[in-house]
């Protein structure tokens, strides 16, 4: 008899404990993955842009466990430079990589989201996103087109471009044929200029055959990466027409939506992350291949800072012209009342803080 109540309180105490450790056991439930295609407008050549959109496919698969990868192709391998956005919204691919400007013939607001000219820099643009209301009003902006957008990398303050004629004053862009894009094409075609909208991978060609006179690119990295420095001799500063450009990440909305909350999250902070060390790329790369301009192409090129009064002349022109832009659509009325506030805004700190300290660094 005690051997069997012994019998039957070990049982209980087994059925006990299998119980227990059903309960403590860890819930293993089946996590979905996403396998998402992405199209960018940059050639392969362009190693910082482009590496930027792979950079994000890798540090996305890390940060998610290998629940989200994507697979990045350069322009022309999946589809032309400028067909990627079109693809994204349609959900042919998942997402692209670009630049919001290169898409106002669809919304003329978009071209606020890329850079203003005479306006933010980097620091300036992504404290208008995150904190300003500059990415509510561009998602709000692409919602009509299907796609939930998040600022890709900065490239910093740009070079005003390569020219194979010098500029004296603004009377050298009458008759100019450019490759610029955004408000600041638009400031260059008011100063008597002929805009063309080319994609990075066809600069050299446009330029070296004379169906372009100058284009803008980037900076001394990239320009050198395209071969700008072989096609025209004249480089210019600063970069008065983009002054903090931002590139952009795009997703499709149903395949944005369709993240649980968690890789939406990983999404956004890797986009984030994405920026800042592309800027940083940016910031170090120019420096070196500024140093090899004017070294080893000292004889080839030569690196000119435009005069006071031309730049005097086209902040002028900048400002009539982004206003009649801005009367374009509703959205660009919204994000140019928005840049101006919130530009206003940061002076008096921008004044003081960072104006002030390189002012007294190149007076010292």
């Amino acid at each position: 008899m005690e051997r069997r109540r012994f019998i039957v309180k070990a049982g209980g105490l087994l059925v006990a404990a299998g119980a227990t450790a059903a309960v403590d056991a860890p819930s293993v439930i089946a996590q979905p993955k996403f396998q998402w295609r992405m199209s960018t407008t940059w050639t392969p050549a362009l190693d910082v842009l482009q590496g930027s959109a792979q950079h994000l496919g890798k540090i996305l698969d890390e940060m998610s466990g290998g629940r989200l990868k994507i697979q990045v192709f350069a322009a022309g391998e999946l589809m032309p430079a400028f067909g990627c956005f079109d693809a994204a919204s349609q959900g042919t691919t998942e997402c692209f990589m670009g630049a919001p400007y290169y898409w106002a013939g669809k919304e003329p607001g978009m071209q606020w989201f890329s850079a203003v000219p005479f306006s933010l820099n980097p620091q300036g643009m992504m404290a208008w996103y995150l904190h300003g209301d500059g990415l509510k009003l561009w998602e709000e902006t692409y919602a009509t087109f299907n796609l939930v957008p998040r600022p890709g990398p900065s490239t910093g303050v740009q070079m005003a471009g390569w020219f194979r004629k010098k500029i004296n004053s603004i009377a050298d862009y009458k008759g100019l044929k450019m490759r610029i894009p955004g408000l600041g094409g638009k400031i260059v075609a008011a100063a008597g200029g002929t805009v063309v909208l080319t994609p990075g991978g066809e600069i050299y060609t446009a330029l070296e055959r004379g169906v372009i006179d100058s284009t803008e690119w980037v900076g001394p990295h990239d320009d050198m990466k395209l071969g700008l420095h072989n096609a025209a001799r004249h480089y210019y500063y600063p970069g008065w027409h983009e002054p903090g450009t931002t590139a952009e990440f795009g997703f499709n909305k149903k395949a944005y939506d369709s993240l649980p909350a968690d890789l939406k999250a990983v999404v956004d902070y890797a986009c984030q992350a994405t920026q800042v060390h592309t800027l940083m790329e940016y910031e170090y790369k120019n420096t070196i291949a500024l140093q090899k301009l004017k070294t080893e192409f000292k004889s080839k090129v030569e690196v000119l800072q435009l005069s006071q009064p031309t730049l005097k002349e086209l902040k002028k022109l900048a400002d009539a012209v982004i206003k009649e832009e801005s009367e374009k659509s509703p959205q660009a009325r919204k994000a140019y009342a928005s840049v101006k506030k919130f530009e206003a805004t940061l002076n008096d700190w921008r004044l003081i803080s960072e104006a002030a300290y390189h002012a007294q660094v190149a007076s010292a």
